[in-house]
């Protein structure tokens, strides 16, 4: 690790501790030349996930936009904000694991939609509405007989 305060590429490790998330290390160093001391961080390195949009364009994935559309889904319904940020992480949980670069949106709107089902109907039922473009009320009335068989 270079100082940054003489360009030295020597120092020594005086203290290390887990970040409060736990998804760094903050270590303390001392410069071997000029024995000034400095913080470093050490994370894992991510690579990029792109996601493939029903047009075939590209975008990176954005966390944002996935909690943004289950929060208007789940608008003026009964659904803590707690459950909504656990589905959040475990749909961010399942595109990591997924281990490719790009995943499609469609793929993406899967996982919400099956995240919605269990969470609340009727936030499903707006979600699915929108993901899967529903044409016409008798789509959108196949969509809920599903629904009542599975109960």
């Amino acid at each position: 690790m270079k100082c940054p305060f003489c360009s030295c590429m020597d120092s020594k490790v005086i203290d290390s501790r887990v970040s409060e998330d736990g998804t760094s290390i903050r270590r303390r160093r001392e410069c071997t030349e000029c024995n000034k001391r400095y913080t470093t961080y050490e994370k894992i390195e991510s690579t990029p996930i792109l996601v493939i949009k029903s047009n075939g364009n590209r975008q990176m994935f954005d966390l944002a936009k996935i909690k943004n559309g289950i929060i208007k889904a789940c608008e003026k319904r009964p659904v803590p904000m707690a459950k909504i940020e656990k589905l959040v992480s475990d749909i961010e949980k399942q595109v990591n694991n997924t281990l490719a670069q790009e995943i499609s949106s469609k793929k993406i709107g899967d996982m919400v939609m099956e995240g919605l089902k269990a969470l609340d109907e009727v936030a499903y039922v707006r979600f699915a509405s929108v993901h899967r473009q529903f044409k016409d009320i008798n789509t959108l009335r196949e969509e809920i007989e599903k629904l009542i068989s599975r109960n």
